[in-house]
Formats: C-alpha cells, structure tokens, sequence
C-alpha cells in the first residue's frame, strides 16, 4: 500500500498530494509519469510526476478533481493508502540525455496553462539545478487558479503570469505571453509546453511561426497508460505513435492536434455517468 503523507489544496479543485514510494522517487525523471489507483475497484489514473523528494522517497502528484476517480483520491486524508503506485512510465524529457555544455548555450521558454503548470516544475527544477537558462511563462482562467507561482519564480530567469479575466498578470492567453516576451526582445532556442489540449495546439501554432522548436507532452489522452488501449493513439509526422509508451513528449510541429481532441471526446459520456453514480453514492455531497 502507498500512504498519503501530505494533502494540500492548491486552488479550488487543485490538491498536491505527496505519496510514500521510494523506489519510484530514486528512479523518476523529468516528463515521465505514474499510474495510480484509488482502491480495489478503482480505475487507472495516469498523472505527470509534479516533484520528487529522493532523500524521503516521496512523489510528489497534482491532480484535478473532475471524475468520481479524482473525487475518491480527494476524499482521502494524509495516513490513508492508495491502492497501487505505478511508476515511473513513459520516456523522460529528451534534454536529460542531451551534452550539457550544448545545452547551456541555449535558452528555454517553458510554457503550462491550467493544470499543466505541475508537469511543467520537474522540467524547471532540472534545468534550473544545471545551470540552463529558461523563462517560464503560467496561464489560468483567474487568480485564484495560478498554482506553484513562488516555485517557479524560485527557479526562472523571468516568470510572467497570464490570466483569462485578467485579474492577475498579463490579462490574455498564454499564446499573448509569448507576443509579450518577443517584444520585450526575448529570442528562444526551445519551447516545452504543457496543459490543455487546445492551448498546446495554439502555443505551438505561435511558436511555428516564430521558428521556435517546442515540445509537448500529450498525457491528457492517456487512459490505460500502458499502450495496450489504443487510447493514447495519435499521429506524430504522419506515423502513428501512442502517448504512453512512446512519450508522452512529443515535436508539437508534428502532432495532429485535431486527431488528438477529438480521441480525447470519445471518453466524456462514459465519465459522465461515473461522476454521476458517484455524487449519489456519496449522497450528493460535493468534494471541492
């Protein structure tokens, strides 16, 4: 069993979740991630690794209460044990195999919206520990949903926040953040950029623009986590390739976004009506 040692609400529907497992926190790398399963009837659950703690054995997961899975792992306290803690799969950011000196010529620009900004620490911290420049730029829909803020401006030559209603930061997409770092003069040798679906399909429409190569990691279509679902099927440069396997970062120029979205809505009735068994077994009381 893998105990819950620390449970902290990040924003409404945000919590982080430290879970005991030693052998994944000597192991884990950046863009690589675990499968988790709530109890003995649960499903699998495939979230990106937000951090790690090697000395304490602790992985470190945010997730987002949306499904009667996520809604049972929110009901559970620090001391409570999960059912199983799989990890760590998929295949690490190509950067950690890169020549550091090669890699401390050039200069990153890390792009998250929503709750892509989790994945996104690792990349940073790794970075950040090796001396490579990078600025990073977070999107939310407000204030009160920007998370790990004070991470990351730890840990980038420049953070620059966006807000959909802008009440907080620059007011605007994460797409009018990278306009507003090349205006200020910024000039960027690679992107890595993580969140929702659609905002990656747009950050990398901009970023093809301006020439700038960019990674993405596809974990939103993940379901299985094991490549034997066929869930995670998308077309990369014309060959079919599967998320969990064999990412799940890809070359966002090469990713068919539209194929990839409409996979993704294949899965909404089913996850509906989940959500909606749960809410009555749980006598419609809301987690949030």
């Amino acid at each position: 069993m893998y105990k819950i040692v620390k449970k902290e609400k990040l924003a409404e529907g945000i919590y982080s979740f430290d879970i005991e497992e030693r052998a994944i926190a000597k192991k884990a790398l950046p863009g690589q991630f675990i499968i988790l399963i709530v109890d003995e009837n649960g499903e699998r659950i495939p979230l990106t690794i937000c951090d790690i703690d090697r000395d304490r054995g602790l992985v470190n997961i945010v997730v987002q209460g949306l499904g009667a899975s996520t809604k049972k792992l929110f009901a559970m306290e620090v001391g409570d044990c999960l059912e199983n803690f799989l990890g760590p799969l998929g295949l690490p950011s190509k950067f950690v195999e890169e020549d550091l000196e090669n890699l401390r010529k050039k200069k990153f620009l890390l792009v998250a919206g929503g709750l892509g900004t989790a994945p996104l620490l690792p990349q940073a911290k790794w970075l950040h520990e090796n001396k490579i420049a990078f600025d990073v730029i977070l999107g939310a829909r407000s204030k009160d949903l920007v998370i790990l803020e004070d991470k990351f401006k730890d840990l980038a030559d420049e953070l620059l926040i966006c807000t959909d209603d802008g009440s907080y930061g620059l007011h605007g997409l994460v797409t009018d953040g990278i306009d507003e770092m090349i205006k200020r003069g910024k000039t960027y040798d690679q992107c890595i950029s993580i969140g929702p679906m659609i905002m990656m399909k747009f950050v990398c429409l901009k970023t093809k623009d301006l020439n700038i190569p960019t990674v993405v990691s596809m974990n939103p279509i993940m379901v299985d986590g094991t490549g034997m679902c066929g869930a995670c099927r998308l077309r990369v440069g014309g060959q079919t390739k599967f998320a969990c396997v064999d990412g799940p970062e890809f070359d966002g120029h090469q990713v068919d976004f539209s194929e990839a979205m409409r996979r993704m809505s294949l899965y909404k009735a089913q996850e509906e009506e989940k959500n909606h068994d749960y809410c009555d077994l749980a006598g419609g009381i809301k987690i949030d």
